[in-house]
């Protein structure tokens, strides 16, 4: 993959996550603050407790760091991958959003 088309893509899950974080403030009572800085968008939950996903570009991986740990993620031909096999982003995302702010949400693509 092209360093252009790596940010295109990247670009596009950003802007997902802040989409998403958008329609779960609306439909529930999540409450989660999302703060994009260039290529970094913080998750804040009520809690304090925080998901920082952010681009790693001469990698061409996006990282996520979660109470849970610390996750690289690859795209695969179509959706992005954890490096250690772990899971695809929005699951992983879901899984850990949803554990920080103590109820079910969901992240998708």
């Amino acid at each position: 993959m092209t360093d252009p088309e790596f940010m295109d893509r990247a670009e596009i899950l950003l802007k997902a996550v802040e989409a998403n974080c958008d329609r779960i403030n609306d439909s529930t009572d999540a409450d989660i603050d999302n703060q994009r800085t260039g290529g970094m968008v913080t998750l804040t939950f009520p809690n304090r407790s925080q998901i920082i996903i952010n681009l790693q570009k001469p990698l061409q991986e996006i990282w996520m760091a979660a109470k849970s740990g610390g996750y690289h993620y690859k795209f695969n031909s179509d959706q992005w991958m954890d490096t250690k096999g772990q899971g695809e982003f929005f699951a992983s995302l879901t899984r850990d959003a949803s554990a920080q702010a103590g109820e079910p949400l969901t992240f998708t693509a």
